[in-house]
């Protein structure tokens, strides 16, 4: 994963084609933040969707995506279009990353809905908006005919996707969070579930309540993959090999790893025999 604040193009170009020619790495991912929420505030920061598309089209092999979008920035039918095309650009490699939307408790987070004229809600609004916006995405890349949809947040008219992604029946929707509302969230409409790896015995935790969640349903709880992002230390690799086989131990089979900026030269290949080798061969 990089994330695309204090960095250029170019950078993120690098490093996704450096990726890209690394079979070990199976996925690239960028943020969904419109301001920095690290580091200098006023630093640059693209947008994620914008340049997702750009690096698409630039790479041949990996699986990509947003990790994760946030559902406040973007009306549903409009993200949908948006998620299709990149799935389109990219010849069907396109995972599709959303979430509720950034936790009111970070204010860098917090500030750029006020700064992009973005309304923000409480979190059981985002959360039940989350929810609406999973089946009129799933709806607008399925179904074969216009339909309206009348939700509680999300309302559309004759509302119908074409082209439909290249991935049938769609992309692999992943969705990000650790609340407990969002994870009745994740059992109902996830292939996969991601969740922030700063307290892994936490994430296990969560991920047991998502089991009995999908249970409760009738799903298979093994039908949800399990997903978790840590960041790489370029000084102290052994502490991201120990984190990795805490969170496979703990059931997380898709290890996200974050890449702090500025990126070094051959950062990807470096991961891949540092971290990624040793944490395999251990």
């Amino acid at each position: 994963m990089t994330a695309q604040q204090h960095v250029t193009y170019p950078d993120l170009l690098r490093v996704w084609q450096e990726a890209d020619a690394v079979p070990r790495i199976g996925h690239a991912w960028l943020f969904d933040h419109l301001m920095p929420i690290g580091g200098d505030p006023d630093g640059p920061a693209l947008e994620g969707w914008t340049t997702l598309a750009a690096l698409a089209a630039r790479t041949q092999r990996l699986r990509l995506g947003v990790m994760v979008t946030s559902n406040r920035f973007r009306p549903p039918a409009v993200l949908a279009k948006i998620a299709t095309t990149v799935d389109a650009v990219s010849g069907g490699r396109l995972e599709f990353g959303i979430g509720a939307g950034s936790r009111p408790s970070h204010p860098l987070a917090r500030r750029e809905y006020d700064a992009h004229g973005l309304p923000y809600h409480d979190a059981a609004h985002a959360v039940a908006a989350l929810a609406e916006a999973c089946t009129v995405i799933r709806r607008l890349w399925t179904e074969d005919e216009p339909f309206d949809f009348a939700g509680t947040h999300v309302r559309v008219t004759g509302a119908y996707g074409n082209p439909k992604p290249v991935q049938r029946p769609h992309p692999p929707i992943v969705v990000g969070g650790r609340s407990t509302a969002t994870l009745r969230v994740v059992a109902e409409h996830a292939d996969t579930w991601n969740t922030p790896g700063d307290d892994i015995p936490d994430a296990a935790r969560r991920s047991a309540l998502l089991d009995r969640f999908c249970a409760e349903i009738g799903r298979d709880p093994a039908a949800v993959g399990r997903s978790i992002v840590l960041p790489v230390s370029y000084d102290q690799p052994g502490g991201t090999r120990d984190a990795i086989a805490e969170a496979v131990d703990a059931g997380f089979g898709h290890v996200v790893l974050v890449l702090p900026d500025p990126f070094p030269e051959h950062v990807v290949r470096w991961v891949a025999d540092e971290v990624v080798d040793r944490s395999v061969q251990s």
